[in-house]
C-alpha cells in the first residue's frame, strides 16, 4: 500500500514549505472578505503562515498576505491571527482538527 501524500504549503513567513495541517490559512472568498480559516476547507484565495510567531511579524512587514491574497488585509485578520498563535502557545498544541 502506497504512503498517504502529505499536502505541502509554503509559509509567508519564513518562506519554509511545511505539512498544511501544522499552519494557519488566511482566505480571500469571491466576495473579497479576508478572514482567518481554522479549519483550511473554507473556498477562496488562501495564504498559510507557520505556527512561529516571527513568520506572522515577517509577513507584516513584508506585506505578504496582501500581495499573496492580491488585496487588502485588515489588522482585525492580522489581530485574529496573532490571538491563534498566542492561544497555540499557551496550549502547547497543535491547530484544531480539520485542517
Amino acid at each position: 500500500m502506497k504512503p498517504k501524500k502529505i499536502p505541502m504549503r509554503l509559509c509567508l513567513g519564513c518562506g519554509e514549505m511545511k505539512p498544511k495541517r501544522e499552519m494557519l490559512r488566511v482566505v480571500k472568498t469571491k466576495e473579497g472578505e479576508v478572514s482567518l480559516d481554522i479549519t483550511g476547507k473554507k473556498g477562496g484565495r488562501g495564504g498559510y503562515l507557520c505556527l512561529n510567531p516571527g513568520c506572522l511579524e515577517k509577513a507584516m512587514k513584508a506585506r505578504r498576505l496582501e500581495r499573496s491574497l492580491s488585496c487588502q488585509v485588515g489588522g482585525d485578520v492580522y489581530d485574529a491571527l496573532q490571538q491563534q498563535l498566542d492561544e497555540i502557545a499557551r496550549s502547547g498544541d497543535h491547530l484544531p482538527e480539520g485542517g
